[in-house]
């Protein structure tokens, strides 16, 4: 080894120290993740760390970062410094003269225990043999067992073993990971990553079994050996898709800050996605054009730069993602863009003007990028060609002027170099001339021969499917449009919710996987979607166990996958409980195994948005679900999420002191804290939910006793407490909202909640005249008076719907 790795390895050696808090100049990071000293746990944790002198330098950038943002601080990056006085005259390294921080005696000579921990070293090896893609994971020793560092001068014997080249004697645990791509050794590294916490889980399950040290020991030994034989050694993974990628909407009000932008980089790096679209409707600055954009926090080309850089180090491609026909209804509200305008939200087709802009727009996203590829959008344009192209140029048939403008972006790509691609679905509603879903996700109609003619490459499909029949249908219609496979895209169902509806979004992703993973589908871009349509209300990162269980399955050849070391790899990478994120998505499913299967496409519910938007004094829907018992179902929803956060979830202040499990498993799980918003949802629901239904019955009962306890001037009345509640919830959600977005677009959000807020305070004070014997003005509550109807014979409580039909009966 050169004298100058020697050196700088030297210098880095406290870091092999799981004591040491302290980094230099913010090069690694080197924190256990103990919990506080009162609570016991004496399960030996598990290290990776990784040496830059064993490390391809094209991921060195990448692994530095993953280390100082590891989200359990297990995770060392040792870097190459410059230390020159810790060598000796011969250019070796003297242990004497180590001046360590941490004052480890690196020969623990003395017998002193250190902090008890599993270290394992990982060495990465770019490989030319698979150029098509994937990795091999082997290991130095079937079993880490004895490979623990309290051994007396375990430290000493590594450093110097290493140093040295010599194996003899190192007893280093190492896992060598041989890649192709960046994508794929991060891939792997997430993979190592998950098989830490799996080993913990396993150990955590017999703590309680077994109280024999001997016989636990003896256990302990046999799940290592097995856990290395099984998840580690040997281990080979390649996804059967050329790129595998997320879209993130930041076009619905929220645009991602760039640090969340590069958290969610590392988390889908390390889950092995290699894509990442941004998709930016009038959200990216174009020069010269204020009104583009306007106070809706567009990226800078800088700050797009400085994402692609980023993402790029991370294996990933940063592909421009915008609009250009349909979905403009942001910049077409303005004066600037009058003459652009075909209907409110379409662009004008044929315009000279409109085509010009189109080039401007493809230039500033596409300049600071790398990629070569484009997303142009186009899809859900209805009424292209019906509003003013229609009193310029009269009557056209819809699908040609539709192809026609397709042809003429195409040719604005060509001119830039680039390679364009589209949603597919208006070729498909165009031809079959019905607008609605059904005329392309229900349609069995195949391509007309005038839609066979020169179109984009790649063609996206969707995602609103539950089994495979009608994904399969649809590849080979595009494939009779351009006679090659189209890329897929499916949803991680994060719109017009709160919560990202889990289970249905396990639903749809295998129905599609297993459609596209089969070799007769051709099919060799893969996509999974966040949409924030109505306002983003969502919190994005509860769509993460649906990203790793899309990108699971890409890398498996199975129908099904390992759902038991998902769990764990989603705890390894995020630090949450995939179990716990699920059952939050209660917020919406009353009974999900009751979801309907079958080939039609299929909306998930949003329950719990159109509850706590509802009108709250009118309840207009509350026939609906007069069937459920919501106030039963949100209060355990939401005593299990207390519980999931270390009882973290209280109304007041949100600390009520507990301890024991609730508070282990949030330690255990750091990214259960993002399970507040639908916790505080769940307790705002469990007051809201038929509150009308029992201020009717005792106000039509002259129950006053019942009205106090409903709606008195008491804090422990029923509406006091839920006032209570909404504004906790909706200062939670504002402060959630400014860590992950710019701040534009959150006026829409604070709007809605005022209104709630407005109209609770309303109803309180009219409720509260009612009581008081010496208010003369309000002698009757008319609002209670009225009776409400079923609105929707056929759906009870399975709806979708949005705000602005349930925040008020009236129109306008």
């Amino acid at each position: 080894m050169a004298s100058e790795e020697i050196k700088n390895l030297t210098d880095s050696i406290d870091s092999l120290d799981p004591r040491c808090s302290v980094d230099h100049e913010g090069s690694r990071m080197s924190i256990t993740d103990e919990p506080p000293s009162t609570i016991q746990d004496q399960r030996q944790k598990i290290r990776t760390k990784k040496a830059n002198f064993e490390v391809e330098n094209e991921l060195r950038f990448g692994l530095h970062e993953f280390s100082i943002h590891s989200i359990r601080n297990n995770f060392n990056f040792i870097s190459l410094l410059n230390h020159q006085h810790l060598l000796g005259h011969d250019g070796g390294l003297h242990m004497d003269s180590l001046d360590l921080n941490s004052n480890v005696n690196l020969d623990n000579s003395s017998g002193e225990q250190l902090m008890p921990e599993y270290w394992w070293f990982i060495k990465f090896i770019k490989s030319n043999e698979q150029q098509t893609g994937g990795y091999t994971i082997e290991t130095s020793h079937p079993n880490f067992d004895t490979l623990s560092n309290t051994d007396p001068g375990y430290l000493s014997r590594v450093i110097e073993a290493t140093i040295g080249n010599n194996s003899e004697g190192s007893e280093r645990f190492v896992i060598t990971i041989r890649y192709v791509t960046k994508s794929d050794a991060f891939r792997a590294l997430g993979h190592i990553l998950g098989t830490t916490r799996h080993y913990y889980s396993l150990t955590s399950q017999n703590s309680f079994i077994n109280s024999n040290p001997n016989h636990q020991n003896s256990w302990n030994s046999r799940v290592f050996e097995d856990l290395v034989h099984t998840l580690i050694n040997h281990k080979t993974e390649k996804s059967g898709f050329e790129s595998l990628g997320l879209m993130v909407d930041c076009s619905r009000n929220g645009v991602l800050k760039i640090n969340r932008v590069k958290e969610l980089s590392r988390f889908i790096s390390l889950m092995g996605l290699n894509l990442l679209q941004l998709y930016t409707e009038d959200t990216y600055q174009i020069k010269d054009e204020p009104f583009f954009g306007y106070f809706r926090g567009p990226y800078t080309q800088s700050e797009l730069k400085e994402i692609d850089d980023y993402a790029y180090e991370l294996g990933i491609e940063v592909v421009a993602c915008i609009q250009t026909l349909g979905h403009l209804g942001q910049m077409l509200q303005w004066p600037r863009f009058g003459g652009m305008r075909d209907t409110h939200d379409v662009l004008l087709v044929g315009s000279t003007e409109v085509y010009g802009f189109i080039e401007k727009m493809i230039r500033a996203i596409t300049t600071p990028l790398r990629s070569k590829k484009i997303h142009i959008g186009m899809d859900e344009a209805h009424g292209v060609s019906e509003g003013r192209y229609r009193q310029l140029y009269g009557h056209k048939d819809s699908c040609q002027v539709f192809t026609d403008h397709l042809n003429k972006v195409n040719q604005i790509c060509a001119k830039l170099d680039l390679k364009p691609m589209i949603w597919s679905d208006m070729l498909f509603c165009l031809a079959a001339k019905n607008n609605s879903l059904g005329g392309y996700y229900d349609s069995s109609n195949p391509a007309t021969p005038e839609l066979v003619q020169s179109i984009p490459p790649e063609i996206e499909l969707d995602y609103y499917h539950t089994t495979s029949a009608p994904y399969i249908n649809k590849i080979n219609q595009h494939r009779d449009l351009n006679y090659k496979s189209p890329a897929m895209a499916s949803g991680i169902w994060t719109w017009s919710r709160f919560w990202t509806a889990l289970p249905f979004t396990i639903e749809t992703i295998t129905a599609s996987m297993k459609a596209i993973k089969n070799p007769q589908s051709g099919v060799k871009h893969a996509l999974t979607t966040i949409w924030g349509d109505e306002g983003n209300e969502c919190d994005i990162w509860s769509a993460l166990p649906g990203i790793l269980f899309y990108a699971d399955h890409a890398y498996s050849d199975n129908s099904e996958i390992d759902l038991g070391f998902l769990k764990s790899k989603f705890d390894g990478i995020c630090g949450g409980s995939f179990d716990d994120f699920v059952f939050a998505s209660k917020l919406d499913d009353l009974q999900p195994e009751n979801q309907l299967i079958d080939d039609k496409a299929r909306f998930t519910p949003n329950l719990s948005k159109w509850l706590i938007w509802e009108e709250p004094f009118y309840s207009i829907l509350s026939p609906q679900y007069a069937g459920h018992d919501l106030e039963t179902h949100y209060n355990q929803l939401s005593k299990y999420l207390d519980q999931a956060m270390g009882s973290r979830g209280g109304q007041t202040n949100g600390h009520d002191g507990k301890s024991g499990e609730g508070r282990l498993r949030t330690i255990d799980h750091p990214m259960n804290e993002r399970l507040m918003l639908p916790n505080l949802i769940a307790k705002v629901l469990g007051l809201k939910c038929h509150l009308r239904d029992r201020l009717v019955h005792a106000y039509r009962h002259n129950d006053r006793e019942e009205l106090v306890a409903l709606a008195g001037p008491s804090p422990l009345s029923r509406l006091s407490r839920l006032r209570v509640l909404c504004d906790q919830t909706w200062k939670y959600h504002r402060n959630l909202w400014m860590s992950m977005y710019k701040p534009f677009g959150w006026e829409v959000l604070d709007l809605r909640y005022g209104g709630l807020r407005a109209r609770l305070e309303s109803m309180h004070e009219r409720l509260m005249g009612y009581l008081d014997p010496d208010n003369l003005a309000v002698d009757r509550i008319e609002e209670l008076e009225v009776d409400t109807e079923l609105v929707y014979p056929t759906s009870g409580a399975v709806m979708m719907l949005d705000y602005h039909r349930v925040s008020r009966p009236q129109y306008c």
